[in-house]
Parts: C-alpha cells; sequence; structure tokens
C-alpha cells in the first residue's frame, strides 16, 4: 500500500483586527504557546512564530490532511476565543479577515526562521505594510490594495 509523502512549510502572516497594537509583551508568549498547541492538535509542526502587538508571524511544517485556510481559521478563531475568555486584554480581542501563505523550500527554512524571531528588530525599520506588500511582489503575487489589511501607520 502506498503512502503519502510530503515537504510543505508555509509562512503564515495575519493581522489583529482594526490593526490595535493589543498583543502586548506581557501576554506575547502566552498566546504564541496557545497557537503552537492548535498547530500541534492538528498535526502540524511549529518552525518559527512571533506575535508582534499587531500581527503574527508563523512558519508551520503543514501536515497534507489539512487545508491552509482550515488551519488559519482554526488558529483565529479558537485564540481570539481563549483571550477574550481568560481576559488576557483590557478589551475586545479579534483577529482582521485575510491572511498571508507563503511557501518555502527547505533549503530556505533558516533564512525565514531568523526572519520571524527578528521581527522586533525587523520593524524598527520598516512597516507592517511595506513588509507585506514586499512579500507578495517577492512571490509575484497580484493584489488590489483596497483588499489588504487595514492600515494604519
Amino acid at each position: 500500500m502506498a503512502n503519502t509523502y510530503t515537504q510543505l512549510y508555509i509562512h503564515l502572516i495575519f493581522a489583529v483586527h482594526g490593526r490595535e497594537r493589543l498583543i502586548n509583551e506581557s501576554v506575547r508568549e502566552r498566546v504564541q504557546q496557545y497557537i503552537c498547541g492548535i498547530v500541534r492538535d492538528h498535526r502540524h509542526k511549529v518552525l518559527a512564530i512571533y506575535c508582534m502587538p499587531d500581527h503574527l508571524h508563523l512558519l508551520v511544517g503543514l501536515h497534507p490532511d489539512q487545508a491552509i485556510a482550515d488551519l488559519v481559521r482554526e488558529i483565529k478563531g479558537s485564540s481570539s476565543t481563549w483571550i477574550n475568555t481568560n481576559q488576557l486584554l483590557p478589551k475586545h480581542f479579534a483577529w482582521q479577515r485575510g491572511y498571508g501563505a507563503f511557501s518555502y523550500a527547505k533549503s530556505q527554512l533558516d533564512a525565514v526562521v531568523q526572519y520571524i524571531q527578528r521581527q522586533p528588530e525587523h520593524h524598527a525599520r520598516t512597516s507592517f505594510r511595506n513588509e507585506y506588500i514586499s512579500l507578495l511582489q517577492k512571490f509575484a503575487i497580484e493584489y488590489d490594495e483596497k483588499y489588504l489589511f487595514e492600515w494604519i501607520e
């Protein structure tokens, strides 16, 4: 009997609703750990994660049994509910609609992991908007700016 063999590495990016800077340093690690648990529960592998105050970067070794859209929906829904139920933030939390998903080869993983882990330093030099549009352009993804995230600079 044949098996299924895959090597799927996906860099996910999504933003806090309204681009509010809600994921502060006091809750960042807990939110990241919770999201890692969601990913592991769905048989994927977390390779890197970093929650900026207004957006998230997540590099996942994707298990082929779940579509990317379903994983993102699960992460967003479960983490929002958990954050609000546990009152981790002073106001209601939600993720913005939409996300970016970018695929990488195994040979590129070290660079992507370093990129994600260095998000604070990276965003000291460039905005989330510039970062996201740069990735869309790098991957030659056609887009309409009116359908991108809400940009609050």
